[in-house]
């Protein structure tokens, strides 16, 4: 039916309940079902109309989230396996694709779903591409309790083991079959977010934009004459704006620049830089100026996740997105990539502000020699104002 898209066979009745919870959320929700694909067969394919008349596809790997105490484990604990079939299947080759739409159409889904007790939790199906079978994803007592109580409930989950060295975090969402569709909508909008914006987008759900055509005009604005882009584009704001939000790589490229870009105007307005650009290219910094005059500095910007830790400060999952197969330590900075970090702080503060700190002054990574450590704290060493950063590099330069 779609192309690309692995289909694994499963047990009909084990699924079905799975399928009913996400089938009648979405009648709940008002929208009619075009097509549901069987349930002997996994992911579920399904598309439907909303009351508003958009049609929207998803390709759920969704499976039964259990409670279920076992030995050596919290006894608070609850969790879903991803599996298809039995272990002996894969025992050669455990490597599993979660299939994404490049065209945008469908929105793949990664849920556990409790049809019993009428919740799901769901996982970013981008930092799980691809996965392994037989793993669990475990989450609390506490968490389900919330998600029952407020119907919709975002949380961090700490990863164990290797997984930990690529992304310590990873931003779990739950909710009850009324808030099945804003999920959908939600995954739509948080397609490849960092974790910290992943979170704050959960937090921030009634933020999710409208879609195209629905949004209020205003009378007598004249988009034609607005911006040169639109004529050229011959597309009007509102379509522009909807092509990003659907576009999930122009969508997460646009946020970085958009923090890049408050960053620049920022340091623009200190007195004593007397030169400052953005930079465009891969594996570069972002920013490059010059301060009372002196030699090039490099600045890079990174965004803080949401939740800071226990002391109050905001955390920093500082590493690149993928490292070079040959070289894993390839994944984290040197001191020597930049002079000096800003932390951008909106996922926490909700405001377009920054803390910095002298590259070279952050803590060394445990396992890689020559490299900065991956999970930082903004606290002690940072400074809202970046003066002290800039004089404290030129200091050390001599």
């Amino acid at each position: 039916m779609i192309s690309g898209l692995r289909r694994y066979t499963v047990s009909a009745a084990a699924r079905r309940p799975l399928i009913d919870f996400m089938l009648d959320a979405l009648r709940v929700s008002g929208c009619t079902v075009i097509y549901a694909s069987p349930a002997d067969e996994a992911p579920f394919v399904i598309t439907f109309e909303t009351s508003t008349g958009e049609r929207i596809g998803i390709v759920a790997y969704a499976f039964q989230a259990t409670r279920t105490p076992t030995k050596n484990r919290p006894p608070d604990e609850r969790s879903f396996q991803l599996k298809y079939g039995s272990l002996a299947d894969y025992h050669q080759a455990n490597t599993h694709e979660l299939w994404q739409d490049p065209l945008g159409l469908f929105t793949s889904l990664l849920v556990g779903i409790d049809p019993k007790e009428g919740f799901f939790v769901g996982a970013d199906p981008a930092m799980h591409n691809p996965t392994k079978f037989y793993i669990r994803l475990e989450f609390k007592d506490r968490h389900a309790e919330e998600i029952k109580a407020q119907k919709w409930h975002a949380w961090e989950r700490e990863r164990r083991g290797a997984l930990a060295m690529a992304e310590p975090v990873e931003v779990l969402v739950g909710g009850t079959r009324e808030s099945f569709l804003r999920y959908i909508e939600f995954e739509r909008a948080a397609q490849d977010l960092d974790q910290g914006n992943r979170q704050l987008l959960a937090d921030k759900l009634d933020s999710i934009p409208v879609p195209a055509g629905l949004a209020p005009k205003v009378e007598g604005f004249d988009e034609a004459q607005s911006h040169p882009l639109l004529k050229e584009f011959n597309l009007s704001a509102e379509q522009v704006l909807e092509i990003i939000a659907n576009a999930r790589r122009l969508k997460v490229a646009v946020r970085g620049w958009v923090a890049e870009d408050h960053l620049k105007t920022t340091l623009q307005k200190l007195p004593d830089v007397t030169h400052c650009e953005r930079l465009d290219g891969d594996r570069t910094s972002d920013i490059r100026l010059r301060f009372k005059g002196g030699k090039p500095l490099l600045i890079e910007c990174k965004n803080v996740l949401r939740v800071p830790n226990k002391v109050g400060e905001p955390r920093l999952d500082f590493q690149r997105t993928r490292a070079a197969k040959s070289d894993p330590c390839s994944r984290y900075y040197s001191p020597k990539d930049f002079d000096v970090v800003a932390a951008c702080l909106h996922a926490v503060t909700e405001a377009w502000e920054f803390k910095y700190a002298v590259a070279a002054g952050l803590p060394p990574h445990d396992r890689c020699v020559g490299k900065i450590r991956s999970s930082l704290a903004v606290g002690a060493g940072w400074t809202n104002d970046p003066t002290p950063a800039f004089e404290a590099v030129y200091a050390a330069q001599g």
